[in-house]
């Protein structure tokens, strides 16, 4: 998917209502370091540091379908327990999102804990009651999908075989897509795909098509020959199998399989990347689009998510960044807006790296910036800059500066492989930009001393460190214009 299709197709989605029906959890992670294995068993010690809860399941389908812009209505199940009251405030706290909870008193609220540290999966310990819901859910179920599916253009069922998808709401819902012409869609653990009926299109994942036929599902020809089984044991109108980097391969009814690729991206945490991929295919379609841009549109929120930690919500503005690096060589793939540094600024703290963090000017890169930015880098994992502007440069150090634009300094400052991002900053100082990236490492040159570095005071308040770097002697963008003007050459 190109520009010229994703952005229209943003606009297209805007406002669309879409129903999302299914098993509601809560997904918690639990981050920390280890630094020790356990002296009682062979197992590490997670020092535990931060936690965070979020809507899973069917939820985290329905926040992505309102982070990508449309309207969403949430139609689950929760216990009448501390964990459901949970869910229902995290419903409540993120818009566009409106809540439809049937409570059921004898039953306990889905939650799966993550233990994670340096961006690895220690543990996931999951508390649930998986039995189907009983015959007054079922009832009150029914009636919130009717409800809710009033004017919605695509009914999204997420079966996560947890009891709340019976054949009373999946029947609940064919009949409410049937009376509001709108799209069925169904992400299925199930054995068997028949017991949903005729419903527009089914989602499984390779591993669930090789359980659901028995047949290998790694190449492009495996594929098509178990999609062809599984098509003629239901009455499904399509199915899409998603594959990991292989992206996604649709069969549609008396259509030949067409595959999907993506674009291959450094894989953080695939939890969640099924559901936002169900999310941007349901929205794509109640927004029109036909079914090939709905499932490129798939591919690519999907790939976005698997390079986020947890079950992470994706918004346009990502999409629209991670289509543009996809056609970017690779230095310019490093520059970015402040919102997405902010975002990958979490995500590299959220893996257990350390960020760091230094800005300057960076007219004329000489030896002395390498050498700099290369000590900088060593005392972090990733390290981003901030890079003055063209009008700041020409506050800092008067007219004729800067000799080279913003964008050709950008541009060549990430060209090096010290540097993991970039972003230009107007300000006089940088110190709005430290505050909102939060380095665990404050960089300047020794030049300054600890208690002249802009934003020193901020970053040790939260136990982050400054260092200064050496500088090499006889390198300076002054001396370098000096030298040249002293030969008679005017800096362009």
């Amino acid at each position: 998917m190109d520009l010229s299709t994703l952005q229209p197709l943003l606009s297209a989605i805007h406002g669309a209502r879409v129903v999302c029906v299914g098993d509601l959890m809560i997904d918690r992670y639990v981050y920390g370091s280890v630094g020790r294995v356990s002296p009682e068993a062979p197992i590490p010690v997670l020092l535990r540091g931060s936690e965070q809860a979020m809507l899973g399941g069917v939820g985290n389908v329905a926040r992505n379908v309102a982070g990508l812009g449309g309207r969403s209505v949430l139609v689950g199940v929760i216990g009448d327990d501390a964990q459901g009251r949970e869910a229902k405030a995290l419903v409540d706290q993120t818009p566009e999102l409106e809540g439809r909870l049937v409570v059921e008193g004898a039953r306990a609220t889905t939650v799966k804990t993550r233990f994670v540290a340096a961006g690895q999966q220690l543990l996931r310990l999951d508390a649930e009651h998986s039995g189907a819901v009983d015959a007054a859910t079922e009832a009150g179920l029914a009636e919130a999908i009717a409800q809710a599916a009033e004017g919605a253009g695509a009914i999204l069922l997420s079966d996560y075989a947890k009891g709340a998808v019976t054949p009373a709401v999946i029947e609940a819902c064919l009949r409410a897509a049937r009376a509001n012409g709108a799209k069925l869609i169904v992400d299925a653990k199930a054995r068997s795909l028949a017991k949903y009926g005729a419903v527009d299109l089914i989602k499984p994942n390779a591993l669930e098509l090789h359980a659901l036929t028995g047949l290998p599902t790694e190449t492009d020809e495996e594929i098509e020959a178990a999609l062809a089984q599984v098509l003629a044991d239901c009455t499904a109108q399509a199915i899409l199998v998603t594959r990991g980097a292989m992206g996604m391969s649709l069969a549609e009814r008396g259509k030949p399989v067409r595959h999907v690729r993506g674009v291959p991206r450094r894989v953080f945490d695939v939890s969640g990347a099924g559901d936002t991929g169900l999310a941007a295919l349901g929205l794509a379609l109640a927004g029109h689009a036909d079914i090939a841009d709905a499932v490129a549109f798939a591919v690519l929120a999907s790939g976005v998510a698997v390079t986020k930690i947890g079950t992470a919500m994706v918004t346009p503005s990502e999409l629209i960044a991670a289509e543009q690096a996809a056609g970017l060589p690779r230095a310019e793939s490093k520059i970015a807006h402040l919102p997405l540094v902010i975002d990958q600024a979490q995500q590299w703290r959220a893996q257990g790296l350390r960020v760091g963090f230094t800005n300057g000017c960076f007219d004329i890169l000489h030896r002395g910036h390498v050498a700099y930015l290369a000590q900088a880098r060593g005392w972090c994992d990733r390290l981003i800059v901030g890079l003055n502007s063209d009008r700041s440069v020409r506050a800092l150090k008067g007219e004729g500066r800067p000799v080279n634009d913003q964008d050709s300094r950008a541009l060549v400052l990430a060209g090096l492989s010290s540097v993991d991002l970039l972003t230009v900053f107007d300000e006089d100082t940088p110190i709005d930009l430290i505050k909102a990236v939060r380095p665990d490492v404050l960089v300047k040159g020794a030049d300054y001393s600890p208690a002249t570095v802009v934003g020193a005071d901020f970053v040790a308040s939260y136990g982050g460190q400054v260092r200064l770097a050496n500088l090499v002697d006889g390198f300076s963008t002054t001396a370098a214009i000096a030298r040249m003007t002293s030969s008679g050459k005017t800096p362009a």
